[in-house]
């Protein structure tokens, strides 16, 4: 199965950079792995609620221009549905028994994902109520989808 993380904005921290290579590298026996970052916009200070839609909605046609016909999509979002790690490993599973050859995970901006994006999504996933920095949940969700690999082969992990 392919595997594309679709992000927006480059990674700035080495620590996230790494952990993000450490995780691709682990999932290279399991999947095939791409990671496309989108550019940024700018958010100025104070910006209002328009400016701020604005925003997301330019973040989010680069993000759709990037999602292929016949990707299953799922976007991060905090309304999403929250799963354990052991759902979250039979989602993807399931998805390849039913002959998903692509899962597009959907990581958005610091002000979040744009209606259009939440619309195409096949599935929305919350890890959590709380908000995360945007680049942490790469490599959260990059260990979760290890995880996941590693229980579907009944591989040990850590609870």
């Amino acid at each position: 199965m392919k595997i594309t993380l679709i992000t927006v904005g480059k990674i700035k921290e080495k620590f996230y950079v790494d952990a993000i290579a450490e995780y691709s590298k682990r999932l290279s026996r399991y999947c095939k792995l791409e990671i496309l970052q989108v550019a940024d916009e700018k958010t100025p200070d104070k910006a209002s609620e328009l400016q701020e839609q604005q925003i997301r909605d330019r973040e989010g046609e680069r993000i759709l221009a990037q999602v292929r016909d016949g990707a299953y999509v799922i976007a991060l979002a905090i309304q999403g549905d929250q799963l354990s790690s052991e759902q979250l490993a039979a989602k993807i599973d399931k998805l390849g028994i039913g002959g998903q050859s692509q899962i597009v995970w959907i990581i958005g901006g610091s002000l979040g994902l744009s209606e259009a994006v939440l619309a195409r999504a096949d599935y929305q996933l919350s890890f959590s109520r709380m908000t995360f920095p945007h680049q942490l949940m790469r490599v959260i969700l990059l260990e979760q989808i290890y995880r996941g690999y590693r229980i579907l082969a009944g591989e040990p992990y850590h609870k």
